[in-house]
């Protein structure tokens, strides 16, 4: 348990990064477990306020949609449930279409306009999904044309 403390106290980490890491020690099953329950008691891991913590922080640091950051969640080793409860709570606050926005400000903010293609390829690598997109899209080019 020593050795999973010190490596929850680098950083924030998940069960499965903490499982993994005992593993690769060379830690035998139940002791994996045990360490894993004992810590979760003691509220050093929480799967779920990780997963919050991390998605408010990915989302003023780089706008992405739903779809990205699920994806990364779940390579950190959140489950899908989790993911998309903390997900739908943290844009039910800021919104899709504003997050998309914000993705087009701050990468116009470093260059020049972006042609309504790469509008779309932008916010389609960010996550965000075809009908806010579309929206986003539609709403830039009119505005461009007025």
């Amino acid at each position: 348990m020593p050795l999973a403390i010190r490596f929850l106290a680098r950083c924030d980490r998940t069960v499965a990064q903490v499982e993994q890491f005992l593993r690769s020690k060379g830690a035998l099953p139940g002791q994996i477990r045990y360490t894993i329950r004992r810590l979760s008691d003691l509220q050093y891991l929480n799967d779920q306020a990780y997963a919050q913590r991390w998605v408010e922080r990915r989302l003023v640091s780089r706008p992405m949609g739903p779809a990205r950051i699920k994806a990364e969640l779940q390579a950190k080793g959140i489950t899908e449930t989790v993911a998309d409860r903390v997900i739908a709570d943290a844009f039910r606050e800021v919104g899709e279409e504003r997050m998309a926005r914000r993705a087009l400000n701050a990468r116009q903010r470093h260059g020049s306009r972006l042609t309504p293609a790469q509008s779309v390829r932008l916010l389609r690598q960010r996550g965000f999904d075809e009908e806010t997109i579309d929206r986003i899209v539609m709403v830039a080019c009119s505005s461009d044309e007025g």
